[in-house]
């Protein structure tokens, strides 16, 4: 079987667990990595056998590397935009973790770029990829909940509050090193958290009909800004051009969790996971009763998504199956974010 190679770009903790996925796919291989931190380099080159030749200091070094097929960019987010640049201009395909930019801007200023050349973008949603999101567009097309009329979609952890001696709950000092909570460094719950329920409603929204982003209304907004300059925990609802509506919310101080609830004219889907693949049952209820759905993936819910691409570059083809996301999607979703976060 033919294996693509893929270079990581940033050896932080999202390229760890990208990094773990190759073992459970057989078309594609890690073969190269480039950090700033030695350290790093000299753990993912023991622990991923990777050769003395394909360890890069400089992310320049990686990108020029004729051997590469595909670059994984997890930098932080601030640093996307700079290095996915380079990277086109090299024709090198890329695929970037979430958010791909900090605003529409850079997203619009990368399909300029990407428009020049005969390469490959995408960015990098796992959760798309994983078997369950696939079954739950079958049933929504299938007509299994009638015509789609709303949706609620959250995504947050109380990851800020410690408890103290007497049992009470904390709020623990903002960290400004920490890149979630650095402005600066592309921090915040909407930009970390956020463009996960915003990808997954306008891609719900789309099987009723096509979407004109700019049409999109904005209603019900809400944020908490920590000391930092960042959100912290923060709300959005979204109005579709056929009025089907979605109603947003993530948190760093909020035990939201992962659920997302898909309403129509005949019952509703529920996925209490939405976005990694530690329960992957899509529950149905319509008519006064419940039945579940169990589906089959792969653990490691990054492996689904590296097969996938990996098999389209195979192929040669140019844009990422669906439902990966097209440069024309991340712009549409950046430029709700755009609004979320003004």
């Amino acid at each position: 079987m033919k294996q693509v190679n893929w270079g990581i770009i940033g050896l932080g903790s999202a390229a760890l667990q990208f990094a773990n996925s190759f073992n459970f796919v057989k078309n594609a291989k890690l073969l190269a990595i480039a950090s700033k931190n030695p350290d790093k380099i000299k753990i993912y080159k023991e622990n991923y056998n990777i050769s003395e030749n394909f360890c890069f200091n400089s992310y320049e070094d990686l990108i020029n590397n004729q051997s590469i097929d595909i670059i994984y960019i997890a930098v932080p987010t601030a640093l996307h935009f700079d290095s996915i640049i380079k990277c086109l201009k090299k024709n090198k395909r890329v695929l970037v973790e979430k958010p791909a930019t900090v605003n529409s801007t850079q997203a619009l200023s990368i399909k300029n770029e990407y428009m020049k050349i005969d390469s490959f973008f995408t960015e990098a949603f796992m959760y798309l990829y994983h078997p369950k999101i696939k079954k739950v567009i079958e049933l929504i097309k299938s007509g299994e909940v009638g015509d789609l009329i709303a949706m609620e979609s959250f995504f947050g952890n109380d990851v800020l509050s410690k408890k103290s001696f007497f049992g009470y709950k904390k709020r623990k000092k903002l960290n400004i090193k920490n890149r979630l909570y650095n402005k600066e460094m592309g921090g915040g719950a909407i930009l970390d958290l956020g463009c996960y329920p915003i990808s997954f409603s306008t891609l719900i929204a789309s099987l009723n009909s096509k979407i004109n982003y700019d049409n999109i209304v904005i209603f019900n907004k809400q944020k908490e800004i920590g000391s930092t300059g960042v959100d912290l925990d923060s709300y959005i609802g979204l109005k579709f051009e056929n009025d089907f509506t979605s109603k947003i919310g993530v948190s760093f101080t909020k035990n939201l969790g992962k659920q997302t609830k898909i309403i129509g004219t005949k019952g509703e889907l529920v996925i209490h996971d939405t976005w990694t693949s530690e329960n992957s049952e899509i529950v149905i209820k319509k008519n006064n009763k419940t039945e579940i759905i169990n589906i089959i993936g792969n653990q490691n819910i990054y492996s689904h998504e590296i097969e996938t691409i990996s098999q389209c570059i195979i192929e040669e083809k140019k844009e990422v199956d669906y439902p990966g996301l097209t440069i024309d999607q991340t712009i549409g979703n950046m430029k709700i974010i755009d609004k979320w976060l003004s």
